[in-house]
């Protein structure tokens, strides 16, 4: 295998694995009995999370540019 190759794969394991931790965590925020939450809250979390899924896939097949704009519920 070729370094370059080598090197994705260390490093989309990681990225990917460290991703199914956070929304794993995010999935945690469920607990009513913890946290209090509306459904437009829920909503939006998956919305920004479903976009910049969608993003990043475009990225591997038309070198779509990132959105760099933070998260943030209000």
């Amino acid at each position: 295998m070729s370094g370059k190759r080598e090197k994705f794969l260390e490093l989309a394991n990681n990225r990917v694995n460290r991703a199914i931790k956070d929304i794993r965590l995010i999935g945690n925020l469920s607990n009513r009995s913890a946290y209090v939450y509306e459904e437009k809250d829920v909503r939006k979390i998956f919305l920004v999370l479903q976009r910049e899924l969608e993003a990043a896939r475009s990225r591997f097949s038309e070198n779509g540019s990132r959105s760099d704009s933070d998260f943030r519920l209000e």
